[in-house]
């Protein structure tokens, strides 16, 4: 009757104390709340987005550039032994739930002295095992494993969000290295022309057609100009070195030479829904990782109340002949099954189970914060996008329009029409249309790359 009794009273205790309490149902969706059917930011497909996101651009050199920084970046393969780490501390977390198993042999010399002032010796030799093991009856010690290895997966997530971001990284940088060697590739052709200019206003100044003044002001322009290609040039290098530190090279500026590339931006992309953003972004599963983790460690706070059970056994030979240590007669062995039932711990076991409960809260706000910003990325690039390819396209008709007008102020200053402050104010529009044009179809790039990011795309 002792252990019906037993169990008895251990249930009891169990369902009066709490212990038993299991974590809450939980889910992404659960989780997060007061995410919309569709997007805000455009009106875009319900279909789902597919991965790898990199070929959309259809740039080998990009795409090799990526996957050198993946395999060769350093913060990258710090995150991959973070990884590791977490899987270790999981598996030793779970180590309790075996049996430990320990082994020990030693020998022993001793030399005694008897009363008539004379010893004699003795020596021993002796093999001990011992045997350890928590019977995990409510479930505390899996309870502890789990968190530790949900730990490990959010890691692991924390990871995959490295590989993007990195790979996002290296996108945008490419790209604006790009740009950055078309601005210089414009500033040069700008400080052609303004040479030419000077020239003509020199000779009509040789002439006695034109003031001095003209002179001076059209060379001022050129300065101007030559400064302006001298930091377009500072860019390009400065772009090169981050990227190459990226890519895990010396920062040698040796990606500066090839020729510049800037593709057309992708074409409309599909967002699908933003309940599928939930399952789909790493850094969100590694909140809610983090969200369960705290759950299993808030469950095995509350078991800690509960009894412990364990198992221990201990057993061995002990023998002044190393020969007769094997002999099974010589065994000596004990067994022995306790019962540990915390009384009085001065409320540390109560405020254990009240700081996990508080982790838990924090961690469920955490996930709710960390997927409201991610709706808000989706939302900001959807409709950047579009604001972007309405400048874009304003800003390709202003270049042409510049063109134009620098054209037609040219044929009126040989003529006299115009003083040469409206000349070079048509060159200065012109490098600045074009200046700025590069600049959005960079900026739409990137935002498209932001947008990949923000739907957790894959490369």
């Amino acid at each position: 009757m002792r252990p019906i009794k037993l169990t008895y009273w251990t249930v009891l205790a169990c369902l009066g104390l709490g212990g038993c309490n299991t974590p809450p149902e939980r889910g992404p969706q659960l989780s997060a709340t007061g995410f919309p059917e569709r997007w805000q930011g455009a009106a875009v497909s319900a279909e789902a987005l597919a991965g790898h996101w990199l070929d959309t651009f259809a740039d080998p050199k990009l795409s090799a550039l990526v996957r050198e920084a993946l395999a060769a970046n350093y913060d990258l393969k710090s995150a991959a032994a973070r990884v590791d780490a977490a899987r270790a501390e999981a598996r030793i977390a779970g180590s309790g739930l075996w049996p430990q198993l320990g082994f020990a042999a030693g020998y022993e010399r001793a030399r005694v002295s008897d009363t008539g002032f004379g010893s004699s010796g003795y020596s021993a030799f002796e093999a001990v095992f011992s045997l350890d093991w928590e019977l995990d009856v409510w479930g505390r010690l899996r309870a502890t494993r789990d968190a530790s290895w949900r730990e490990a997966t959010a890691v692991e997530a924390d990871l995959r969000g490295a590989r993007l971001s990195l790979a996002a990284r290296v996108a945008q940088t490419y790209f604006e290295l790009a740009e950055a060697r078309l601005q210089a590739e414009v500033a040069e052709q700008s400080i052609r022309e303004r040479r030419t200019i000077v020239e003509l206003v020199r000779g009509r100044f040789a002439r006695g057609l034109t003031r001095g003044l003209d002179l001076r002001l059209a060379l001022t322009d050129l300065a101007n100009a030559e400064a302006l290609l001298a930091d377009a040039r500072n860019r390009v290098q400065g772009t090169a070195r981050r990227l190459e530190v990226l890519l895990g090279r010396y920062p040698s500026n040796a990606l500066a030479d090839p020729s510049p590339a800037l593709p057309e931006p992708p074409t409309a992309l599909r967002a699908g829904l933003p309940a599928a953003l939930l399952e789909r972004r790493p850094d969100l599963d590694a909140a809610f990782g983090r969200l369960k983790a705290a759950d299993s460690r808030l469950e095995s706070a509350q078991k800690a109340l509960l009894p412990r059970i364990a198992l221990t056994a201990s057993g061995g030979t002990r023998s002044p002949a190393l020969t007769e240590l094997v002999d099974p007669r010589a065994v000596v062995w004990n067994l022995a099954l306790g019962l540990a039932q915390p009384i009085f711990t001065g409320g540390r076991l109560r405020g254990e189970i009240r700081l996990n409960q508080a982790q838990v809260d924090a961690a469920l706000n955490q996930y709710r914060n960390t997927a409201l910003k991610a709706f808000q990325e989706v939302e900001h690039a959807l409709a950047a996008e579009d604001w972007l390819r309405q400048q874009e396209r304003a800003l390709r008709e202003s270049v042409e329009q510049t063109r134009q007008s620098r054209t037609l102020a040219v044929y009126s200053y040989r003529h006299g029409f115009i003083e040469i402050l409206t000349l070079l104010d048509s060159y200065r529009s012109t490098l600045s249309a074009q200046s700025a044009h590069l600049a959005v179809r960079r900026q739409l790039l990137s935002n498209r790359i932001d947008l990949y990011l923000a739907l957790g795309g894959g490369v």
